[in-house]
């Protein structure tokens, strides 16, 4: 017997969506951390510069945020 078959007859493949998207969400997350980081560096370094900064904070959280739905959706999309 594979382990595939092995895993499908345990009911393990059940929890192995949950499973990715954790190991999905931390790369967003650690995305979104440094994303927001760097803005305020950057925000606290040149304050004339907020409203591009500001920005440009918000399209990469946006993009990060992307990555971490697309981890949620297509767990459920494959199973």
């Amino acid at each position: 017997m594979s382990a595939l078959q092995l895993a499908a007859s345990t009911g393990i493949s059940g929890n192995l969506g949950a499973v990715a998207y954790g190991l999905a969400a931390i790369g967003p997350g650690v995305g979104i951390g440094l994303v927001f980081g760097h803005s305020i560096e950057a925000m606290a370094r040149q304050p004339e510069a907020m409203p591009i900064i500001r920005q440009n904070m918000f399209l990469g959280f946006a993009l990060c945020e992307v990555l971490a739905l697309l981890g949620l959706v297509v767990p459920f999309i494959f199973s």
